[in-house]
């Protein structure tokens, strides 16, 4: 049988808050659809080479999203009950980072332009580098972020900006969202002038596998679990010709109050981690999901923090089957040995949402820190690990992986030489260290690191902020090329005014 007889699979949108279908959207792409997708979207390379025009397209994708908001704000909610406030956030987001990805195009330092002129008496000849495009770009959409780390997203923005074309891998969680954002996707390339094929989206498990397996798709960027991020890195790995893989997985994102910080702050910390852990019914990659509590000192932080969980909403969480892990995953941490349940994380029906559930605390001491509360449970659920001595702590951080984030809650003057010793042990742990702050919110700026050691994602880059489009970019030398063959970005006199570094 012929690769397009195999019968398609309808693609349909659910309600997360009943868990209701609502309607179908699309069908699975078998192999011919994702290889019709690649290669229309290779074809767009040539035309995506002109930056005025990409720069365009960044900032026509912004006006076509806000035009257009709200659709695009109530098709989000009813897939993924994260509320209007929240998605009317999260659009605002996207849009800004496609803007600012058009201020990074037509700034130029991207292209990292360097020309060292011919020296013979250092040996040296005439050399001219810059930074290319790698080609198509598979991009796989975020359940937690319909918008800002799916279609339109952070990803798509930054390759869209490296002049790379991108196919989409939907979110199954989201899909009438993803063909609603890629319609207006490609019609702001239109706009512009440029192919609509720039961008595509196709849905389906093994749509994703052959997107990546294509031997026309040139780079990844995943966000999501680490069992489905590592599957995909390694088929990255395993084609004939591997292709660099940015995949931003699971992150504990642990935080230590010390002894003075919980003495002098209790109030203010427990307040603070249940708005943070909580945030998004707990669907947030940087929600602290391990805080580590002087034991003396614990009772305070651990009272604050139940009290402010217990008046969090109760709310659904994205699908049924995460639903039900989160339930499953906190019962079998909850009957571990030594393990208090503060607040028990349970399903909570309210009016309008039967699959809410409600957010749960719980404790252990850090000598019965066991390896399964060392992994990530997704929903609003945090882990409070009471340690007694300097010794417990240091063991207790000796034991994590890689995270996005680590968190130290200080006194308010509280930093002299052990405070300072206390972050730098943190610094092999993370890719963004927060002070007497908590990590949920990822700010779209030129210093924003988001990334982190392994399992936290899968290489050293970061996903938000301007050298985000680092990640899709090659760099390539001239040598002794004469000026007329030369890219008139390094071409004597510096025809088109770029930031470049000479000699």
């Amino acid at each position: 049988m012929s690769t397009d007889a195999v019968p398609s699979t309808a693609v349909v949108s659910h309600d997360p808050r009943t868990g209701e279908p609502r309607a179908e959207i699309a069908v699975e792409a078998g192999p011919a659809e994702v290889d019709r997708a690649v290669r229309a979207a290779a074809a767009t390379l040539d035309a995506l080479a002109d930056r005025t025009r990409r720069a365009a397209l960044l900032r026509a994708a912004a006006d076509r999203l806000e035009a257009a908001a709200e659709e695009v704000v109530a098709t989000a909610d009813a897939e993924t009950a994260l509320g209007p406030v929240r998605l009317r956030g999260e659009l605002a987001r996207t849009t800004y980072q496609l803007r600012e990805f058009a201020a990074v195009v037509e700034h130029g330092a991207f292209l990292d332009l360097a020309l060292d002129r011919a020296d013979p008496a250092l040996g040296r000849p005439d050399l001219r580098r810059m930074k290319l495009p790698l080609g198509v770009v598979a991009v796989f959409s975020a359940s937690n972020f319909p918008l800002a780390f799916s279609v339109p997203g952070g990803d798509t923005a930054s390759a869209l900006a490296a002049g790379c074309p991108v196919v989409v891998k939907g979110h199954p969680d989201h899909p009438a969202t993803g063909e609603l954002c890629a319609r207006l996707l490609r019609e702001a390339a239109e706009r512009v002038g440029l192919p609509a094929d720039v961008v595509a989206l196709v849905h389906g498990l093994d749509a994703g596998v052959e997107l990546v397996r294509h031997p026309l798709t040139a780079a990844v960027g995943f966000t999501g679990s680490v069992r489905g991020g590592r599957a995909l890195a390694d088929v990255a790995a395993a084609r004939p010709r591997p292709v660099p893989f940015h995949g931003e997985l699971g992150s504990l994102n642990p935080v230590v109050v010390t002894e003075r910080a919980a003495a002098t702050r209790a109030e203010e910390i427990g307040a603070g981690l249940a708005g943070s852990f909580t945030l998004g019914t707990g669907q947030f990659c940087v929600k602290p999901g391990l805080v580590l509590v002087p034991a003396a000192d614990s009772g305070p932080v651990e009272k604050a923090v139940v009290a402010a969980a217990a008046q969090a909403a109760p709310g659904p969480l994205l699908d049924p089957r995460m639903r039900r892990a989160f339930l499953d995953g906190v019962r079998q941490r909850a009957d571990l040995p030594g393990v208090e349940e503060l607040l028990a994380a349970d399903a909570e029906p309210v009016d309008g949402a039967p699959l809410a559930v409600r957010a749960g605390v719980l404790a252990v001491g850090a000598a019965q820190l066991a390896e399964e509360l060392l992994e990530e449970c997704f929903g609003p659920v945090t882990v409070l690990v009471r340690y007694r001595t300097a010794e417990e702590l240091e063991t207790v951080l000796g034991r994590l992986t890689g995270n996005l984030t680590a968190t130290v809650q200080l006194a308010a003057d509280e930093d002299g030489p052990e405070a300072a010793a206390l972050l730098r042990r943190l610094e092999p742990l993370a890719g963004r260290l927060v002070v007497n702050a908590w990590p949920t919110g990822v700010a779209v700026a030129p210093a924003m690191h988001h990334g982190g050691p392994y399992p936290a994602t899968t290489s050293t880059s970061t996903s938000v902020g301007a050298t985000a489009i680092e990640r899709w970019l090659r760099p390539i030398t001239y040598q002794n090329a004469p000026q007329a063959l030369l890219p008139e970005e390094l071409r004597d006199g510096n025809p088109l005014g770029l930031p470049r570094r000479e000699n």
